[in-house]
């Protein structure tokens, strides 16, 4: 009998709590949160440190220390200090402030920065500025003759050729390229001369018109 009083005695007492291995405290949560603050906080600055210790060391390597070149860009000569990987286009850009060759894709994809190296055309996003040193560049501002537009500038804006205008230099200078050549070119003469050039407006017929135009000036003396 008091065996069995013993029994439910036992029953009414509260059983004690299973111990998992997964369950928190609150005092331990409170503490991991502030372990993950502080974490927090000091995370970012180790990463910046990180990354400038990474640009300080490379600033460091030989690859890029700047050099002086010169650039003859549309009849005058420029000297200007380079580092081996800056780009024609950064250089004529952000240095020269000649900004008639866009970055637009700068990827060597778009033409939009097309410039004239020597006669020839050139991306001048993925042209080294040390490879142009000493050479003719002919950007789509020294086209024009002062304020006298070229030929090929009027007939774009006569044919309305022009649109966002972001291509615009890029095909003016390789339709310069292809009539310093060819003054006759035909309507497919003049689409493999301007291939290398996009138009995301699309307006590539009024382009051929202009570049047409441009050409019948250019044997009138225009």
């Amino acid at each position: 009998m008091a065996e069995n009083q013993e029994k439910d005695l036992n029953l009414d007492k509260p059983a004690a709590p299973e111990t998992d291995s997964l369950s928190i405290s609150r005092r331990g949560f409170l503490k991991g949160m502030g372990t993950g603050a502080v974490t927090a906080a000091v995370a970012p600055a180790v990463l910046v440190s990180r990354a400038e210790a990474q640009q300080n060391s490379i600033n460091e390597l030989p690859g890029v220390m700047e050099t002086r070149i010169q650039l003859k860009v549309n009849g005058q000569m420029h000297t200007v200090d380079v580092e081996a990987r800056t780009t024609l286009s950064a250089v004529l850009r952000d240095q020269l402030e000649i900004t008639g060759a866009k970055i637009v894709c700068d990827r060597g994809e778009c033409g939009a920065c097309t410039v004239l190296v020597d006669g020839k055309t050139a991306y001048s996003c993925t042209m080294l500025a040390l490879d142009a040193d000493g050479k003719d560049i002919d950007t789509v501002e020294g086209i024009a003759d002062g304020d006298k537009l070229h030929p090929i500038q009027e007939a774009f804006i006569e044919k309305d050729a022009t649109m966002c205008g972001f291509c615009t230099p890029g095909f003016i200078v390789s339709t310069k390229a292809l009539l310093d050549k060819n003054q006759s070119p035909t309507l497919d003469e003049i689409k493999r001369g301007v291939s290398g050039n996009i138009c995301r407006c699309g307006t590539y017929p009024r382009v051929f018109e202009a570049a047409l135009a441009a050409a019948e000036k250019m044997r009138n003396g225009g």
